[in-house]
């Protein structure tokens, strides 16, 4: 058995050394480390390291990721589990503590550095283009449930995380999964197939997207001229870690939590104002307001690498969740089916909005630009605007993919809970 205390270290060690091979391998770097975390985490969880659970006690867990320690323990004294199920159940505990902690203190940590109100001012057609992005997401979200429902478990749950994905990537996800309690097996394979897809998604945008939409969208027009440089270097260094365990930078990193877990700490308390079953969603809801209130304070926002440090988290939580993982169970899943849905909301969506694009005529830049930043988040705009040789795009990407990023979490468990009363 892996002490606990040893394992908890490896997990919060461990994307430190992640993080550092990005930044000296160039190759590692466009893997990114939440993929790399995923695949060593999935290895973690079935090369047989973790004790496997029992039948019996896979039938007291349900759905849940453990038991309480003296439910166990009382189960274990009953003859009804054995001893490899309690130190599974104590694995189980200690990474779903961890999944507990880490989302609600990444969450504000990844709002305090977005400025709203400057994005809100600059490139008002962005927002139209964000606009009818939703509304292709959404047709599909729906369409994609009401085709699945009866063939993909808690298909109402996958809908919410897949709305996350597609408006905020995987910090989006992570979240609405936490709040709607999603079954780790079903994360992992949702987010495995959105990366496949994204993939194959990317190289589209990069390549011959743009020559394709040209054909019968308007091309991109000259736009004033924007403080472009300066917006560029801030974006590049979205992922750009180093300097935050500096003299200067680590005591002001430290407040940031601080004010990240005090934030958790008032979730918390509402949270205790609502039924059982909604606690977990008003903490995920609440956060993220509270986070986006405490960005318009300025000693807040000019806090350097919150964004980072919230991404370390982040990588942490990808970590646990895929080490979660049975390979075994999860192709048990109706995993075809789910890949189905997960092609419709990738493509379908992307359609849709390309269609919408052609009829409100806005331009083929334009529409690539809100696609990669609502699908792969605002690090990747930057890029996507070099392959089209379009920097003037890089202010409309990131409007879009600050949004994206402050009201995903809203919009995904609204869905959630709306398409749970079908």
């Amino acid at each position: 058995m892996i002490p606990g205390i040893v394992l908890i270290i490896f997990y919060f060690a461990l994307p430190v050394f992640l993080i550092y091979l990005t930044h000296i391998s160039r190759f590692l770097s466009k893997v990114g480390a939440v993929v790399m975390a995923y695949i060593i985490g999935m290895l973690l969880g079935n090369i047989g390291l973790f004790p496997k659970q029992s039948e019996a006690f896979r039938d007291f867990l349900a759905s849940k990721a453990s038991l309480p320690q003296e439910q166990a323990t009382a189960f274990f004294s009953q003859g009804l589990i054995t001893e490899n199920d309690l130190l599974a159940n104590h694995i189980a505990s200690l990474q779903d503590l961890i999944i507990t902690l880490v989302i609600p203190i990444a969450i504000p940590l990844l709002l305090f550095s977005l400025d709203i109100r400057r994005w809100l001012k600059l490139a008002k057609q962005a927002l139209f283009s964000l606009l009818l992005a939703m509304i292709s997401l959404l047709i599909v979200i729906f369409t994609g449930f009401f085709l699945f429902e009866s063939h993909i478990p808690e298909t109402w749950k996958i809908s919410g995380m897949l709305v996350g994905i597609y408006s905020g990537g995987t910090p989006n996800l992570a979240a609405i999964s936490t709040a709607l309690d999603v079954n780790p097996n079903i994360f992992i394979l949702t987010h495995t197939y959105d990366l496949m897809l994204g993939a194959i998604c990317l190289a589209f945008l990069m390549t011959v997207a743009q020559q394709l939409f040209n054909s019968f969208l308007p091309p991109f027009g000259k736009t004033p001229k924007l403080a472009f440089a300066k917006v560029s270097v801030k974006t590049n260094e979205m992922d750009n870690y180093r300097g935050m365990l500096t003299r200067k930078g680590a005591p002001r990193l430290l407040k940031a939590v601080s004010l990240s877990v005090l934030i958790f700490a008032i979730a918390g308390g509402l949270s205790l104002l609502v039924p059982p079953s909604a606690q977990m969603v008003t903490v995920i809801l609440s956060i993220t307001t509270l986070g986006l209130v405490f960005s318009t304070i300025k000693s807040v926002h000019r806090i350097e690498k919150t964004f980072q440090l919230g991404m370390y988290f982040i990588i942490v939580f990808s970590l646990v969740i895929a080490s979660m993982s049975d390979l075994r169970s999860m192709f048990q899943i109706e995993f075809l089916n789910l890949f189905l849905y997960v092609v419709l909301a990738v493509f379908g969506s992307m359609a849709i909005h390309v269609f919408l694009s052609w009829i409100f005529k806005v331009d083929s830049d334009t529409t690539i630009i809100t696609i990669t930043a609502l699908t792969f988040s605002p690090p990747f705009v930057p890029v996507v605007a070099g392959a089209l040789k379009n920097k003037e795009l890089i202010i409309s990407g990131l409007t879009v993919g600050i949004l994206g990023y402050a009201f995903g979490n809203y919009i995904g468990v609204a869905v959630a809970f709306f398409l749970k009363g079908f």
